[in-house]
């Protein structure tokens, strides 16, 4: 049956890796679970190893992980004798924001009320500063086309 010879916390390489060893015959299928889950692989978190005969070795890797991915990991390898399993916490950033209760949830309500209310009023100072606009261009239309058709011609034939 499937053995986990080794499992280290993440560390930083070119990404951040949770590096792993398991040596089981025949050959383990391995996959992981974030937090009890299972996790799928995305173009963030991704799974690269190799066989080298009965061991295989590799790294989870992390590309710029969030604090959405601290948590529980851990690796499961399975094959035709039996499974076995091993978890390792991964700590990647601290939440940007810590909640603060009540006061900053009142604070936050109103913020995003007067954000509705001053984005109204910016659409509307918009829309007046467009159709001004569009108002001085006709106009500046108009009076080129005027000075062109009833301007000063010279007396002698000459242009000037």
């Amino acid at each position: 049956p499937p053995r986990i010879l080794t499992l280290e916390e993440p560390v930083l390489h070119m990404d951040h890796c949770i590096a792993f060893a398991v040596h089981g015959n025949p050959a383990p299928t391995l996959h992981w679970l974030h937090n009890g889950q299972v996790l799928r692989e995305t173009e963030i978190i991704r799974m690269e190893f190799y066989q080298q005969g009965e061991v295989s070795e590799g790294c989870l890797l992390f590309n710029k992980p969030t604090h959405y991915n601290n948590g529980n990991y851990t690796i499961v390898a399975t094959n035709q004798l039996g499974s076995a399993n091993q978890t390792i916490k991964g700590h990647f950033l601290e939440k940007p924001f810590p909640a603060v209760s009540g006061l900053f949830s009142f604070r936050m309500q109103y913020t995003l009320q007067f954000l509705c209310v001053d984005s109204k009023a910016f659409s509307f100072q918009v829309s007046i500063a467009v159709g001004l606009a569009a108002f001085a261009c006709v106009l500046l239309v108009i009076l080129f086309i005027m000075i062109n058709k009833y301007g000063r011609r010279s007396k002698f034939g000459m242009k000037g």
